[in-house]
């Protein structure tokens, strides 16, 4: 991979990570329309290590709450009522289900799932199930409203997202409005869910860079850094737009991309598998 498909690969991710529109899903169509190899299923685990990164340091006083509460209250149990004491337990909790079942279907992950047909219906199903859901979903709860259940109703949301074309945020977001969280609230702990997951991830599958993989290190390392950038830049745009916007002008994006790409494979304009492969 050259460090001009790294950059161009860094950018898509950073911009698509954080919105309900599938990074994942992004990162394999583009580098099918211009034909080049697909980057891989480590180098996208690895990039986002990067949009991760962006969470760290925007929601980075709601993180130290959360990481130092729930350290102390493994000592002190009158910290183990308070809520980031609380939130600490959620997202461990809540991030089972995601691991267990990313290592149970890795091979499906990194094969079938990027079939770019399927990338496309997901894309468009799950678009319009976030549009449902968003326009239908009570508005009340913020995040000092979660409990354990809602917590892994999250969590359980989020193992949807291992399926290019879902979207990590999308799924959770969803899931968040339909237990019935502000946009706000429920995008918040999205992102916050998908810390340990895809920090995980993303350090498991560095052992995966260089070898038979497309993306080698100096270019994975580019791609990285430059989605933190612009994930970062995004997040801070993202919470000002949905306080004030529904998710629809995404659903709209999803459900027309989803066409688009089924379009240009019926007519042979994209290859199913194309851009599949190395070298």
């Amino acid at each position: 991979m050259s460090i001009l498909e790294a950059v161009v690969l860094g950018i898509i991710q950073g911009l698509t990570e954080f919105l309900p529109v599938s990074s994942s899903a992004h990162l394999r169509v583009f580098a099918a329309f211009f034909n080049w190899p697909d980057p891989g299923a480590a180098f996208t685990a690895v990039s986002q290590i990067g949009t991760e990164l962006a969470v760290v340091i925007y929601f980075r006083k709601r993180v130290w709450a959360i990481i130092s509460t729930w350290c102390r209250s493994l000592f002190d149990r009158g910290l183990r009522s308070d809520m980031n004491a609380r939130m600490g337990w959620y997202v461990i909790l809540a991030t089972i289900p995601i691991g267990i079942l990313g290592l149970t279907l890795e091979d499906y992950i990194e094969g079938v799932f990027r079939d770019l047909r399927l990338i496309a219906l997901n894309l468009i199903v799950f678009g319009i199930i976030l549009g449902v859901v968003d326009r239908m979903a009570r508005r009340e709860r913020q995040l000092e409203d979660l409990t354990l259940g809602r917590g892994l109703g999250y969590g359980l949301a989020q193992t949807l997202a291992l399926v290019p074309g879902v979207s990590r945020s999308g799924a959770t977001i969803t899931g968040g409005r339909l237990l019935g969280f502000t946009r706000p609230a429920a995008a918040e702990f999205a992102f916050l869910l998908a810390m340990p997951a895809v920090f995980a991830s993303g350090f498991y599958k560095m052992l995966d860079i260089g070898g038979d993989e497309y993306a080698g290190w100096g270019a994975t390392f580019v791609g990285t850094l430059v989605a933190l950038v612009i994930g970062y830049a995004v997040i801070a745009w993202l919470m000002r737009f949905i306080r004030t916007h529904s998710f629809m002008p995404f659903v709209h994006y999803r459900v027309a991309l989803g066409v688009l790409i089924l379009v240009l494979v019926q007519f042979g304009g994209l290859a199913p598998e194309g851009g599949a492969g190395v070298g």
